[in-house]
Protein backbone atom coordinates (compact mmCIF):
# COMPACT_ATOMS: atom_id res chain seq x y z
CA UNK A 1 0.00 0.00 0.00
CA UNK A 2 1.29 3.41 -0.92
CA UNK A 3 2.07 5.76 1.91
CA UNK A 4 0.95 9.37 1.91
CA UNK A 5 2.77 12.28 3.54
CA UNK A 6 1.11 13.60 6.68
CA UNK A 7 -1.12 16.63 6.30
CA UNK A 8 0.51 20.04 6.77
CA UNK A 9 -1.07 20.38 10.19
CA UNK A 10 1.23 17.67 11.56
CA UNK A 11 4.21 19.87 10.80
CA UNK A 12 2.85 22.68 12.95
CA UNK A 13 3.90 23.25 16.53
CA UNK A 14 1.32 22.40 19.16
CA UNK A 15 -1.33 25.08 19.57
CA UNK A 16 -3.28 25.97 22.70
CA UNK A 17 -7.05 25.79 22.28
CA UNK A 18 -9.73 26.95 24.70
CA UNK A 19 -12.95 24.97 24.13
CA UNK A 20 -16.15 26.52 25.49
CA UNK A 21 -18.48 23.50 25.50
CA UNK A 22 -20.94 22.08 28.06
CA UNK A 23 -21.16 18.62 26.43
CA UNK A 24 -18.34 16.19 27.18
CA UNK A 25 -19.41 14.06 24.21
CA UNK A 26 -19.20 17.01 21.80
CA UNK A 27 -15.83 17.92 23.31
CA UNK A 28 -14.52 14.40 22.65
CA UNK A 29 -15.89 14.54 19.10
CA UNK A 30 -14.05 17.81 18.51
CA UNK A 31 -10.82 16.29 19.82
CA UNK A 32 -11.26 13.30 17.54
CA UNK A 33 -11.66 15.48 14.45
CA UNK A 34 -8.58 17.48 15.43
CA UNK A 35 -6.53 14.30 15.88
CA UNK A 36 -7.82 12.90 12.60
CA UNK A 37 -6.73 16.08 10.87
CA UNK A 38 -3.22 15.75 12.31
CA UNK A 39 -3.52 18.85 14.46
CA UNK A 40 -1.37 18.82 17.57
CA UNK A 41 -3.19 20.79 20.22
CA UNK A 42 -3.38 21.32 23.95
CA UNK A 43 -7.12 21.72 24.58
CA UNK A 44 -8.87 22.90 27.73
CA UNK A 45 -12.64 22.62 28.12
CA UNK A 46 -14.74 25.08 30.13
CA UNK A 47 -18.52 25.58 30.27
CA UNK A 48 -19.31 28.76 32.23
CA UNK A 49 -18.90 32.49 31.95
CA UNK A 50 -16.82 32.68 35.12
CA UNK A 51 -14.40 30.03 33.85
CA UNK A 52 -14.20 31.79 30.49
CA UNK A 53 -13.32 35.15 32.05
CA UNK A 54 -10.65 33.52 34.21
CA UNK A 55 -9.23 31.62 31.23
CA UNK A 56 -8.81 34.82 29.24
CA UNK A 57 -5.90 35.71 31.51
CA UNK A 58 -3.91 32.93 29.81
CA UNK A 59 -2.49 32.92 26.28
CA UNK A 60 -4.52 31.00 23.69
CA UNK A 61 -3.93 30.41 20.02
CA UNK A 62 -7.60 29.70 19.35
CA UNK A 63 -11.02 29.69 20.99
CA UNK A 64 -13.78 27.27 19.94
CA UNK A 65 -17.18 28.02 21.40
CA UNK A 66 -20.56 26.33 21.38
CA UNK A 67 -23.42 28.67 20.53
CA UNK A 68 -25.78 27.60 23.35
CA UNK A 69 -24.50 27.16 26.89
CA UNK A 70 -26.35 27.08 30.23
CA UNK A 71 -26.94 30.75 31.13
CA UNK A 72 -24.35 31.76 28.56
CA UNK A 73 -23.83 31.91 24.80
CA UNK A 74 -21.09 32.00 22.21
CA UNK A 75 -22.01 35.54 21.15
CA UNK A 76 -21.66 36.76 24.73
CA UNK A 77 -18.28 35.02 24.93
CA UNK A 78 -17.23 36.80 21.73
CA UNK A 79 -18.28 40.17 23.20
CA UNK A 80 -16.32 39.46 26.39
CA UNK A 81 -13.26 38.56 24.32
CA UNK A 82 -13.49 41.82 22.39
CA UNK A 83 -14.01 43.78 25.61
CA UNK A 84 -10.73 42.38 26.91
CA UNK A 85 -8.99 43.61 23.77
CA UNK A 86 -7.63 40.15 23.02
CA UNK A 87 -6.77 39.32 19.41
CA UNK A 88 -7.53 35.58 19.46
CA UNK A 89 -9.29 33.75 16.60
CA UNK A 90 -12.80 32.73 17.66
CA UNK A 91 -14.74 29.93 15.95
CA UNK A 92 -18.40 29.39 16.71
CA UNK A 93 -19.78 25.81 16.61
CA UNK A 94 -23.44 24.93 16.97
CA UNK A 95 -26.00 22.34 16.06
CA UNK A 96 -28.75 24.85 15.41
CA UNK A 97 -27.21 28.17 14.42
CA UNK A 98 -29.10 29.99 11.69
CA UNK A 99 -27.59 31.83 8.79
CA UNK A 100 -28.64 35.23 10.17
CA UNK A 101 -27.01 34.49 13.52
CA UNK A 102 -23.88 33.21 11.80
CA UNK A 103 -23.61 36.41 9.73
CA UNK A 104 -24.04 38.50 12.88
CA UNK A 105 -21.29 36.53 14.61
CA UNK A 106 -18.92 37.03 11.68
CA UNK A 107 -19.74 40.73 11.62
CA UNK A 108 -18.92 40.95 15.34
CA UNK A 109 -15.48 39.44 14.85
CA UNK A 110 -15.85 35.66 14.75
CA UNK A 111 -13.30 33.98 12.51
CA UNK A 112 -15.67 31.25 11.29
CA UNK A 113 -18.71 29.18 12.22
CA UNK A 114 -19.32 25.43 11.89
CA UNK A 115 -22.22 23.03 12.34
CA UNK A 116 -21.74 20.17 14.79
CA UNK A 117 -23.17 17.69 12.31
CA UNK A 118 -20.50 18.63 9.77
CA UNK A 119 -17.09 18.96 11.41
CA UNK A 120 -15.17 17.67 8.41
CA UNK A 121 -13.70 21.11 7.80
CA UNK A 122 -12.89 21.75 11.46
CA UNK A 123 -9.11 21.45 11.12
CA UNK A 124 -8.84 23.53 7.91
CA UNK A 125 -11.03 26.19 9.54
CA UNK A 126 -8.85 26.20 12.68
CA UNK A 127 -5.62 26.45 10.70
CA UNK A 128 -7.00 29.17 8.45
CA UNK A 129 -8.17 31.19 11.47
CA UNK A 130 -4.80 30.89 13.21
CA UNK A 131 -2.83 31.78 10.09
CA UNK A 132 -5.11 34.72 9.28
CA UNK A 133 -4.62 36.04 12.82
CA UNK A 134 -0.85 35.59 12.60
CA UNK A 135 -0.84 37.45 9.27
CA UNK A 136 -2.92 40.26 10.72
CA UNK A 137 -0.66 40.52 13.76
CA UNK A 138 2.41 40.59 11.53
CA UNK A 139 0.83 43.36 9.45
CA UNK A 140 0.00 45.34 12.60
CA UNK A 141 3.58 44.90 13.85
CA UNK A 142 4.95 45.97 10.47
CA UNK A 143 2.68 49.03 10.40
CA UNK A 144 3.71 49.94 13.94
CA UNK A 145 7.39 49.51 13.13
CA UNK A 146 6.93 51.61 9.98
CA UNK A 147 5.21 54.34 11.99
CA UNK A 148 7.98 54.24 14.57
CA UNK A 149 10.59 54.43 11.80
CA UNK A 150 8.80 57.40 10.25
CA UNK A 151 8.63 59.08 13.63
CA UNK A 152 12.35 58.55 14.22
CA UNK A 153 13.09 59.90 10.75
CA UNK A 154 10.83 62.89 11.42
CA UNK A 155 12.55 63.55 14.75
CA UNK A 156 15.96 63.28 13.07
CA UNK A 157 14.92 65.73 10.34
CA UNK A 158 13.59 68.14 12.96
CA UNK A 159 16.79 67.76 15.00
CA UNK A 160 18.83 68.52 11.88
CA UNK A 161 16.74 71.61 11.16
CA UNK A 162 17.17 72.79 14.74
CA UNK A 163 20.91 72.07 14.65
CA UNK A 164 21.27 73.93 11.35
CA UNK A 165 19.51 76.99 12.72
CA UNK A 166 21.62 76.87 15.86
CA UNK A 167 24.81 76.67 13.80
CA UNK A 168 23.62 79.48 11.55
CA UNK A 169 22.94 81.64 14.58
CA UNK A 170 26.41 80.93 15.95
CA UNK A 171 28.10 81.73 12.62
CA UNK A 172 26.05 84.90 12.18
CA UNK A 173 27.05 86.05 15.66
CA UNK A 174 30.73 85.43 14.87
CA UNK A 175 30.42 87.36 11.60
CA UNK A 176 28.75 90.24 13.43
CA UNK A 177 31.18 90.31 16.37
CA UNK A 178 34.46 89.38 14.70
CA UNK A 179 34.31 90.10 11.00
CA UNK A 180 31.95 93.03 11.31
CA UNK A 181 33.87 94.58 14.16
CA UNK A 182 37.18 94.19 12.34
CA UNK A 183 35.86 95.65 9.08
CA UNK A 184 34.28 98.58 10.89
CA UNK A 185 37.53 99.28 12.75
CA UNK A 186 39.44 99.08 9.49
CA UNK A 187 36.99 101.50 7.90
CA UNK A 188 37.54 103.99 10.74
CA UNK A 189 41.34 103.63 10.38
CA UNK A 190 41.17 104.26 6.66
CA UNK A 191 38.96 107.30 7.23
CA UNK A 192 41.49 108.58 9.80
CA UNK A 193 44.30 108.16 7.27
CA UNK A 194 42.27 110.03 4.67
CA UNK A 195 41.83 112.96 7.05
CA UNK A 196 45.51 113.13 8.01
CA UNK A 197 47.28 112.90 4.66
CA UNK A 198 47.93 115.45 1.97
CA UNK A 199 49.19 112.94 -0.58
CA UNK A 200 46.82 112.54 -3.49
CA UNK A 201 48.19 109.07 -4.21
CA UNK A 202 47.50 108.01 -0.62
CA UNK A 203 44.00 109.49 -0.74
CA UNK A 204 43.26 107.62 -3.96
CA UNK A 205 44.38 104.33 -2.44
CA UNK A 206 42.49 105.05 0.78
CA UNK A 207 39.23 105.78 -1.05
CA UNK A 208 39.68 102.61 -3.09
CA UNK A 209 40.28 100.63 0.10
CA UNK A 210 37.21 102.24 1.72
CA UNK A 211 35.07 101.12 -1.22
CA UNK A 212 36.45 97.59 -0.89
CA UNK A 213 35.79 97.52 2.86
CA UNK A 214 32.27 98.89 2.34
CA UNK A 215 31.54 96.12 -0.17
CA UNK A 216 32.95 93.57 2.29
CA UNK A 217 30.70 94.94 5.05
CA UNK A 218 27.67 94.78 2.76
CA UNK A 219 28.51 91.21 1.76
CA UNK A 220 29.01 90.22 5.40
CA UNK A 221 25.68 91.74 6.34
CA UNK A 222 23.94 89.90 3.51
CA UNK A 223 25.53 86.62 4.54
CA UNK A 224 24.62 87.27 8.16
CA UNK A 225 21.01 87.97 7.19
CA UNK A 226 20.79 84.72 5.26
CA UNK A 227 22.21 82.83 8.21
CA UNK A 228 20.19 84.44 10.99
CA UNK A 229 17.88 87.40 10.32
CA UNK A 230 18.40 89.74 13.24
CA UNK A 231 15.33 91.65 12.09
CA UNK A 232 13.30 88.91 13.78
CA UNK A 233 14.21 90.50 17.09
CA UNK A 234 11.67 93.17 16.17
CA UNK A 235 8.96 90.55 15.59
CA UNK A 236 7.58 88.46 12.75
CA UNK A 237 5.59 91.31 11.23
CA UNK A 238 8.65 93.55 11.06
CA UNK A 239 10.66 90.73 9.50
CA UNK A 240 8.01 90.07 6.85
CA UNK A 241 7.77 93.76 6.06
CA UNK A 242 11.54 93.93 5.67
CA UNK A 243 11.88 90.81 3.49
CA UNK A 244 8.93 91.88 1.28
CA UNK A 245 10.47 95.32 0.79
CA UNK A 246 13.88 93.87 -0.05
CA UNK A 247 12.34 91.33 -2.45
CA UNK A 248 10.41 93.99 -4.34
CA UNK A 249 13.45 96.28 -4.68
CA UNK A 250 15.78 93.47 -5.66
CA UNK A 251 13.56 91.73 -8.24
CA UNK A 252 11.18 94.46 -9.41
CA UNK A 253 8.26 92.10 -8.71
CA UNK A 254 5.37 93.85 -6.94
CA UNK A 255 5.00 92.37 -3.45
CA UNK A 256 1.88 93.09 -1.39
CA UNK A 257 1.93 92.28 2.33
CA UNK A 258 -1.42 91.98 4.09
CA UNK A 259 -1.41 91.89 7.90
CA UNK A 260 -4.06 91.72 10.63
CA UNK A 261 -5.34 95.07 11.92
CA UNK A 262 -3.64 94.32 15.24
CA UNK A 263 -0.07 94.41 14.05
CA UNK A 264 2.25 91.75 15.50
CA UNK A 265 1.69 88.51 17.31
CA UNK A 266 3.18 87.10 20.49
CA UNK A 267 4.34 83.75 19.18
CA UNK A 268 5.82 80.64 20.80
CA UNK A 269 9.59 80.21 20.44
CA UNK A 270 10.65 78.98 17.03
CA UNK A 271 7.47 79.96 15.18
CA UNK A 272 8.69 83.37 13.91
CA UNK A 273 11.84 81.82 12.47
CA UNK A 274 9.88 79.02 10.77
CA UNK A 275 7.46 81.54 9.26
CA UNK A 276 10.32 83.78 8.12
CA UNK A 277 12.26 80.90 6.55
CA UNK A 278 9.09 79.72 4.78
CA UNK A 279 8.55 83.18 3.29
CA UNK A 280 12.25 83.42 2.39
CA UNK A 281 12.24 80.05 0.61
CA UNK A 282 9.01 80.85 -1.22
CA UNK A 283 10.24 84.24 -2.41
CA UNK A 284 13.56 82.78 -3.52
CA UNK A 285 11.79 80.14 -5.60
CA UNK A 286 9.47 82.75 -7.08
CA UNK A 287 12.36 84.96 -8.15
CA UNK A 288 14.21 82.00 -9.72
CA UNK A 289 11.45 80.01 -11.40
CA UNK A 290 7.97 81.53 -11.31
CA UNK A 291 8.32 84.30 -13.91
CA UNK A 292 5.75 86.20 -11.85
CA UNK A 293 4.89 89.88 -11.90
CA UNK A 294 3.02 89.98 -8.60
CA UNK A 295 3.35 88.33 -5.18
CA UNK A 296 0.96 88.52 -2.25
CA UNK A 297 1.82 87.59 1.34
CA UNK A 298 -0.99 87.17 3.89
CA UNK A 299 -0.44 86.72 7.62
CA UNK A 300 -3.49 85.78 9.68
CA UNK A 301 -4.51 84.26 13.00
CA UNK A 302 -7.89 82.59 13.30
CA UNK A 303 -9.14 79.76 15.46
CA UNK A 304 -5.83 79.53 17.28
CA UNK A 305 -3.94 78.79 14.04
CA UNK A 306 -1.31 81.09 12.55
CA UNK A 307 -1.45 81.09 8.74
CA UNK A 308 1.13 82.49 6.36
CA UNK A 309 0.08 82.39 2.72
CA UNK A 310 2.34 83.31 -0.20
CA UNK A 311 0.91 83.25 -3.72
CA UNK A 312 2.15 84.47 -7.08
CA UNK A 313 0.76 84.85 -10.59
CA UNK A 314 3.61 82.99 -12.25
CA UNK A 315 3.73 80.01 -14.56
CA UNK A 316 3.01 77.52 -11.78
CA UNK A 317 4.57 74.16 -11.01
CA UNK A 318 3.99 71.05 -13.07
CA UNK A 319 3.17 67.69 -11.41
CA UNK A 320 6.67 66.57 -12.39
CA UNK A 321 8.17 69.53 -10.51
CA UNK A 322 6.18 68.64 -7.38
CA UNK A 323 7.12 64.95 -7.65
CA UNK A 324 10.85 65.41 -8.15
CA UNK A 325 12.83 62.99 -6.05
CA UNK A 326 15.32 65.69 -5.15
CA UNK A 327 12.80 68.42 -4.30
CA UNK A 328 14.55 69.04 -1.01
CA UNK A 329 13.39 72.66 -0.81
CA UNK A 330 9.76 71.61 -0.56
CA UNK A 331 10.61 68.73 1.75
CA UNK A 332 12.63 71.08 3.91
CA UNK A 333 9.61 73.37 4.27
CA UNK A 334 7.51 70.43 5.47
CA UNK A 335 10.16 69.32 7.95
CA UNK A 336 10.75 72.86 9.18
CA UNK A 337 7.02 73.35 9.76
CA UNK A 338 6.93 70.07 11.67
CA UNK A 339 9.45 71.38 14.21
CA UNK A 340 6.72 73.69 15.59
CA UNK A 341 3.80 71.31 15.04
CA UNK A 342 2.72 72.93 11.76
CA UNK A 343 2.27 71.85 8.17
CA UNK A 344 2.64 73.21 4.65
CA UNK A 345 0.14 73.04 1.78
CA UNK A 346 1.34 73.69 -1.76
CA UNK A 347 -0.98 74.08 -4.73
CA UNK A 348 -0.15 75.20 -8.25
CA UNK A 349 -1.87 75.82 -11.56
CA UNK A 350 -1.30 77.74 -14.77
CA UNK A 351 -2.35 80.89 -12.91
CA UNK A 352 0.33 80.67 -10.24
CA UNK A 353 1.38 78.92 -7.05
CA UNK A 354 0.08 79.17 -3.50
CA UNK A 355 2.02 78.06 -0.43
CA UNK A 356 0.32 78.07 2.98
CA UNK A 357 2.06 77.52 6.30
CA UNK A 358 -0.30 76.65 9.18
CA UNK A 359 0.87 76.50 12.79
CA UNK A 360 -1.52 75.74 15.68
CA UNK A 361 -0.83 78.03 18.62
CA UNK A 362 -1.71 77.76 22.31
CA UNK A 363 -5.39 77.52 23.13
CA UNK A 364 -7.00 80.88 23.54
CA UNK A 365 -4.87 82.70 20.97
CA UNK A 366 -6.77 85.25 18.95
CA UNK A 367 -6.25 88.34 16.85
CA UNK A 368 -6.01 90.33 20.07
CA UNK A 369 -2.62 88.71 20.62
CA UNK A 370 -1.16 90.80 17.79
CA UNK A 371 0.76 93.34 19.88
CA UNK A 372 4.08 95.14 20.25
CA UNK A 373 4.67 95.98 16.58
CA UNK A 374 6.96 98.84 15.57
CA UNK A 375 4.86 101.80 14.50
CA UNK A 376 6.62 101.94 11.12
CA UNK A 377 7.71 99.23 8.76
CA UNK A 378 11.47 98.85 8.88
CA UNK A 379 13.29 99.96 5.78
CA UNK A 380 16.54 98.70 4.39
CA UNK A 381 18.49 100.91 6.80
CA UNK A 382 16.57 99.83 9.90
CA UNK A 383 18.22 96.47 10.17
CA UNK A 384 19.29 95.79 13.79
CA UNK A 385 22.35 93.91 12.57
CA UNK A 386 23.67 97.01 10.78
CA UNK A 387 27.20 97.97 11.81
CA UNK A 388 28.18 101.51 12.57
CA UNK A 389 28.68 103.77 9.58
CA UNK A 390 30.80 106.84 9.11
Amino acid sequence: MATHPPPPAVQRAEIRVLHLEDSELDHELTLAHMARGGLRAEVRRIDSEAEFLAALDDDWDLIISDYNLPGFSGLVALDLLKARGRDVPFILVSGEIGEETAVEAMRNGASDYLLKNNLSRLVPALLHAVEATETRRARVRADRELDESKQRLRELAQHLQTSIESERKSIAREIHDDVGGSLTALKFDLAWIARHTDSQDVLTRVHSALETVTLAIDSSQRIMHNLRPAILEQGLVAALQWIASRFEKRTGIACELRLPHESAVELPPGVPLVAYRTAQEALTNISKHAQASRVQIDLALAGGVLSLEINDNGRGLSPDDLAKVRSFGIRGLHERAGTVGGWVDLTSSQNGTTLILSVPLAMGSSAQDFVDTPSQAPGDTDDPSQWGSL
